[in-house]
């Protein structure tokens, strides 16, 4: 029985990266011997197992074979006959094929049969063998891989591969759950729009998210967007919230906040009158397709409806602040308010010459916020009731209080 650690670990080891999790592949044992070592089985398709300590992943050396359309058509066999370099040749890209002994952590214990370590040094993505086409997924992983290596790029073999794939319908096979879980991983990259690029380039882009692939070609006013194309202005919005190191809900938001764009009448053009409820529409149907999260789906909602009013809202009265906080349910969920304004900073500064522009709707909405929040809502409800108020009449004088604070706050900012 020999052990290694592989993938992941190997790759950013090499690389000089931060190792979090490390993988562990077992060759020539049995799972009847790992449980008498102690190890715990994890309940899978294939045979891995839990260190009794250290509680990382041991998994026993496995081929799989190709059994049917998408990610889940595979047989898998897990044999103590099972090579290193039987398992490692199933693996994704040569990055990720790269083992070390269990026993050695020096450059003489690295086990490289594929030359993962070359294409470390060339900064090169490529996939290890052609058995890549059986699994979609890996479409997928390529392009966040791109995202998160922001100097790798895609060697041209594995990108053909990818669009014979993609032609052959292979990614109409892909299942929610796993577009959307490398979707999430591949926005919180640091450099997100490399991977939108990459699933462009092979066609998936067009298959997975067609709303977003349709931006490109898409005019905007130049005034106000000197770069043009919506779906350029889209990877520079992307980008900006990497930059301002945004949660996953902002940077979701920020990717559907224009997909309205791609479905304005061309005889509109450049303009795009009511974009904001098109996205909103468009957004919905996304969210259900992928099955995203409930918090990324609403956050976005409210982004989509009213970035253009929060980009506006410097030249609100106290009367309209107030209503665009209530329509963004800022009050009930201050937390999400101030996501949702982090997306639109996004939106703003994800411009061409726009990229160090302030964005002071932020602070200001946010202050005006805190005005409405001090409003002592209980003690107008008790009055109310004393005066023999209730329902609909108590939520009205509660209004009017919040704009009159908000109109103070105003004048007060104002004299300042």
């Amino acid at each position: 029985m020999q052990i290694y650690m592989v993938g992941g670990a190997v790759r950013d080891k090499l690389l000089g990266r931060p190792v979090n999790d490390r993988d562990w592949v077992v060759v020539g044992a049995t799972p009847e011997h790992m449980l008498e070592l102690g190890y715990l089985p994890v309940g899978r398709d294939f045979p891995v197992f839990l260190h009794p300590e250290t509680r990382e992943e041991y998994a026993l050396a496995r081929t799989e074979r190709k059994s049917g359309k998408g990610y889940r058509g595979f047989v898998v066999q897990s044999a103590p006959d099972v090579t290193l370099e039987q398992d490692l040749s199933r693996r994704d890209l040569t990055i990720n094929s790269i083992a070390i002994e269990a026993n050695d952590s020096g450059a003489s214990g690295i086990i490289d049969p594929y030359f993962g370590s070359r294409d470390l040094q060339a900064r090169v993505l490529r996939h290890v063998t052609d058995a890549f086409r059986e699994d979609p997924v890996r479409i997928l992983r390529v392009a966040r891989f791109a995202a998160r290596f922001t100097d790798f790029t895609v060697a041209p073999e594995t990108m053909g591969l990818m669009r014979e794939m993609v032609e052959h319908g292979e990614a109409d096979h892909l299942v929610a759950e796993r577009v959307w879980q490398e979707l999430a991983r591949g926005l919180m990259e640091d450099k997100p729009s490399r991977m939108f690029e990459v699933l462009r380039e092979c066609g998936a882009l067009q298959v997975l998210l067609p709303e977003v692939d349709r931006l490109w070609g898409v005019p905007q006013r130049a005034e106000y967007h000197p770069e043009v194309d919506t779906g350029v202005h889209l990877m520079m919005v992307l980008d900006m919230a990497a930059r301002l190191q945004a949660p996953l809900v902002v940077r979701f938001a920020c990717l559907a906040h224009d997909l309205g764009k791609g479905t304005t009448p061309a005889h509109v053009l450049p303009r795009h009158i009511g974009h904001e409820e098109r996205s909103a529409r468009l957004l919905k149907a996304v969210a259900e397709r992928l099955r995203v999260p409930l918090d990324c789906r609403e956050t976005a909602d409210v982004v989509a409806r009213e970035h253009g009013n929060i980009h506006r809202s410097g030249d609100l009265s106290a009367a309209a602040l107030v209503r665009l906080l209530e329509r963004c349910d800022a009050i009930r969920k201050p937390e999400r308010f101030a996501d949702i304004l982090l997306a639109c900073e996004c939106d703003a500064r994800g411009r061409l010459g726009f990229e160090e522009a302030a964005y002071p709707q932020r602070p200001r909405l946010l202050a005006a916020l805190g005005a409405v929040q001090a409003v002592v809502t209980r003690d107008i409800a008790a009055d109310a009731a004393a005066r023999g108020m209730s329902g609909p009449q108590v939520g009205t004088l509660i209004h009017q209080a919040r704009v009159a604070a908000v109109g103070q706050w105003l004048q007060s900012a104002a004299a300042d």
